[in-house]
């Protein structure tokens, strides 16, 4: 017969309580260091194992979260999968993981049969500024966490990057190697991603004394690669032209470089690029990319331990914005085709 919690707690000297608070991750807080040890020795050596299924029933909680990623073929969004994946797990709670393929109908059936499956809350990605289903959920108090993207709405709990600040070091980090002539490809305008970081933009722009028409903006429908690539045909077709790019994400400057070449242009000597987010292998690039590196493995777990917080009784939204750092890497040079300005980890 295997050992139950009574046991445990019997072994210990502890009430049956502690025992449920020690080894549960999430409240292993409220409970005294030297006397988790005790109880967690105590479980070993009865073999004593957590029975999931009969915790939920008693505090009406299934212990698994919905998770809504926009598009899973975009390298940014396995690392923070994982970070969630790694929280919950060592929460004794499951990540419900679904693809919305950037459809809002098929999220809204997803998001449906998540809750006929009892999902004890939502972490999101795929937030617009204006997300009527979202809404929905805070209406009816479903736990809640945006990640990456948020709406305009503040009551949406998040965890996102300081997109700004990353802007702002890129533009000012190609000031310091002599562009004026800068030019933004923008993301999608009803992402908050791609708002934000054109709003910082400009005001990088400005705070550098640049002048706003020698530094255009265009706007992607897309994050993507034929996104930047048709973006940056337009820019090269500008007089005069660019001397250096900085995309919305790290897809469209990938973009950009495939328009450099189709052109006969070298990055950087003709145009200096730079990426969003730091995604995998951009470094192992023939032109390593220059790029504001997210802290996706930690994005993803900061929204797993608010999200967890949140089932237990957070009260208030909270918005947490993790630091952004720039990489310096070959795709940025002195303007006129001089050489790379640093290196960057």
């Amino acid at each position: 017969m295997s050992a139950t919690l009574a046991d445990v707690a019997r072994a210990a000297r502890v009430h049956p309580g502690t025992v449920s608070k020690a080894l549960n991750p999430a409240t292993r807080h409220r409970v005294a260091p030297d006397t988790v040890r005790r109880i967690v020795r105590a479980a070993e050596t009865l073999g004593y194992e957590p029975n999931s299924l009969a915790r939920g029933l008693r505090t009406r909680r299934s212990r698994t979260i919905g998770v809504l990623i926009p598009d899973l073929a975009n390298p940014l969004f396995p690392p923070i999968v994982r970070g969630i994946e790694q929280v919950l797990r060592a929460a004794d709670h499951l990540a419900l993981l679904t693809d919305t393929d950037n459809d809002p109908e098929l999220e809204e059936r997803m998001v449906a049969m998540l809750q006929g499956r009892r999902s004890d809350g939502f972490i999101v990605a795929t937030a617009r500024r204006e997300h009527p289903l979202l809404d929905r959920l805070a209406d009816t108090d479903t736990p809640l966490v945006l990640l990456n993207r948020i709406t305009d709405n503040p009551r949406h709990s998040s965890v996102t990057g300081d997109d700004a600040a990353g802007v702002r070091d890129a533009v000012r980090h190609l000031v310091d190697l002599g562009h004026r002539r800068i030019a933004h490809l923008a993301g999608p305008q009803d992402l908050s991603t791609g708002h934000l970081r054109h709003r910082a933009f400009l005001d990088a722009v400005d705070q550098s004394g640049l002048d706003r028409r020698a530094c255009p903006v265009v706007a992607g429908t897309v994050y993507s690669t034929e996104a930047g690539r048709s973006a940056a045909r337009d820019l090269l077709a500008l007089r005069p032209r660019p001397t250096a790019v900085l995309a919305g994400n790290d897809l469209m400057a990938l973009g950009v470089l495939d328009a450099l070449t189709e052109a006969g242009l070298n990055c950087p000597h003709d145009l200096s690029v730079i990426g969003f987010n730091d995604m995998p292998m951009l470094d192992r690039m023939a032109t390593p990319l220059t790029t504001i590196r997210t802290p996706q493995h930690e994005i993803g777990a900061e929204a797993a331990r608010l999200m967890l917080r949140i089932l237990d009784g957070l009260p208030e939204p909270l918005h947490i914005r993790l630091t952004c750092r720039l990489i310096v890497r070959g795709s940025t040079a002195v303007a006129g085709g001089g050489t790379l300005g640093g290196k960057g980890a």
